[in-house]
């Protein structure tokens, strides 16, 4: 008898919490909605040095937290998430502690797969992003079949960063930009006598702004509209330097573990205070 009473004072508290977020969220979709957020996942070891934790469990009480704020995310009409999971700098650490982030990665795409995971619920679509051949195989391959496993879903997008820095990425689509150009310029000689037909030549051996931005691994979302890095730091840490230069930087103290939905409402509000300001930047660019 006491256990039914327990799950239904559990079930109860649960529906008032989920009606007063939807209820706090229709109050903000007055406002801007940011289409997409990006967030630095910063704190995960500091919260295990400061609760004690064993290894990796910081990392495992950061996934919770991560699978929250994208269900706050979704649920407010935030059509893309992005996330900085792991850099090509954090390969410099420990070889046991990169293994564990590895292996725990590994299990968590493969949980992205299953049917009641938060992919399939909101039919959210995935990118993994980054230099993915740097990825132990098993790895690599889990996340393509992820990626594959979700590409027709539409309603929403998480884009997940792995062996990712912001350098790797221009220098990325900076050469796949040369390559593509020399292969456009070789298309127009003349086979045989190797001179550019001189009516299409003009410009075309020139790379502009959009040939690069198309090569980005980011090109398949918009910029973001907020940057939120957690633990107070106020970095940006080689994440997003091309796309972040008219977006709201927010840094809460709060370690990533630590983030919950105040955090996300703090975040909109400052976003749809300065919107206007951000909107009139964009225009001029």
């Amino acid at each position: 008898m006491e256990n039914s009473m327990d799950r239904f004072a559990g079930r109860l508290f649960g529906s008032t919490v989920s009606y007063i977020r939807r209820f706090l969220f229709r109050v903000l979709s007055v406002g801007p909605i940011p289409n997409h957020i990006a967030f630095i996942l910063d704190g995960n070891r500091r919260y295990a040095k400061k609760w004690n934790l064993g290894e990796g469990m910081g990392h495992r009480a950061g996934f919770l937290a991560l699978m929250s704020i994208m269900k706050y995310c979704y649920e407010l009409g935030v059509k893309y998430v992005t996330i900085y999971a792991f850099s090509i700098d954090n390969f410099k650490r420990r070889p046991e502690e990169v293994q564990y982030v590895m292996d725990m990665m590994l299990e968590k795409i493969e949980g992205l797969l299953k049917e009641e995971s938060i992919v399939n619920q909101y039919g959210v679509r995935v990118y993994f992003v980054g230099n993915l051949k740097l990825l132990n195989e098993n790895v690599r391959m889990a996340a393509e079949k992820a990626m594959k496993a979700a590409s027709n879903n539409s309603r929403s997008v998480i884009l997940i960063c792995v062996a990712y820095t912001s350098t790797d990425e221009i220098v990325h689509a900076a050469q796949e930009s040369c390559e593509e150009k020399w292969t456009e310029i070789q298309s127009l000689t003349d086979a045989r006598n190797c001179e550019i037909i001189e009516e299409k030549r003009e410009g075309s051996n020139v790379i502009k702004l959009a040939d690069i931005e198309r090569h980005m691994y980011m090109g398949v979302a918009p910029d973001p509209d907020i940057l939120v890095r957690t633990s107070g730091e106020t970095r940006l840490s080689n994440f997003l330097l091309w796309q972040t230069s008219n977006c709201l930087l927010y840094s809460p103290r709060a370690l990533w573990p630590e983030i919950g939905l105040r955090h996300l409402v703090w975040a909109v509000l400052n976003f749809q205070r300065i919107y206007p300001y951000l909107e009139k930047r964009r225009k001029n660019i």
